[in-house]
């Protein structure tokens, strides 16, 4: 991957793909698209939770619209299909914790990337902004799956419609993201949210992400019947067995993550 496009970070289990367009406040170009995919998909070999942030003032400005392009040139569908959704799966199929670092503005697919993390945490001056309206389109890069789930429909259409930006502490009113962190606190906080998760029970997070989004399509006896299954492997495991130990030493517990 092109350092020069993203940096990428391994410290005490804790993976870090920094956005790093910062002249273009990290719009996404094919390359930056490219690579970010390719992070992604190695981060859980390398570490234990997944932190994406991006470099300078802004998270990041959505699609590069910069340049030459005009718009008869793109061919948008095949650009969603090829290069954006393979990113959004691997975000969210992503089998560690991941949490998106909103250090300032998230604008379209921009934002729409961020909120397909685990946790979003954002620095209460950053901004979402579902801008696609500004220029004739329509949310994509998963926006019409994320906002209506997170928010509710009312919210999300009001959002999709005006492209206003929303504040971060009126995201976590919404519940669009877990938390908003004053701008001076945000990097201490976002690093100690990540060592939590970096030293927690990793299968455990796999299985309760995968029980947690089962929960909208099934219904209350799958999903019980669901909860047991996945409970069952859980229990099975050395980090289990480590909980319990702790609990009754009344210690830390030390998780293999495994």
């Amino acid at each position: 991957m092109s350092e020069s496009t993203l940096l990428y970070t391994v410290a005490d289990g804790v993976v870090t793909i920094t956005l790093n367009r910062p002249d273009v406040m990290n719009g996404l170009n094919r390359a930056l698209r490219a690579a970010l995919l390719e992070a992604v998909r190695r981060a859980p070999t390398d570490g234990r939770v997944l932190v994406m942030t991006g470099a300078g003032r802004a998270f990041c400005s959505g699609q590069d619209l910069s340049g030459d392009v005009s718009p008869e040139d793109l061919d948008l569908q095949a650009t969603l299909r090829d290069e954006y959704e393979p990113l959004l799966r691997a975000i969210y199929d992503c089998p560690i914790p991941t949490i998106s670092a909103v250090n300032g503005p998230a604008a379209g697919a921009g934002a729409n990337i961020a909120l397909a993390a685990d946790v979003v945490i954002a620095a209460q001056s950053a901004v979402f902004i579902q801008a696609f309206t500004r220029i004739g389109l329509i949310p994509d890069a998963g926006g019409t799956y994320w906002l209506p789930r997170q928010v509710g429909f009312a919210r999300a259409m009001g959002a999709a419609l005006f492209a206003e930006s929303i504040r971060a502490e009126q995201a976590a009113q919404w519940g669009m993201i877990w938390e908003a962190v004053p701008d001076a606190e945000f990097a201490a906080h976002v690093a100690a949210r990540a060592a939590h998760l970096a030293k927690g029970p990793t299968q455990s997070y796999a299985l309760l992400k995968q029980a947690l989004r089962a929960s909208f399509d099934n219904d209350l006896d799958a999903q019980l019947a669901l909860e047991a299954r996945l409970q069952a492997r859980a229990g099975a495991s050395d980090d289990f067995a480590e909980g319990v130990a702790a609990f009754k030493q009344k210690r830390a517990p030390r998780f293999k993550g495994h």
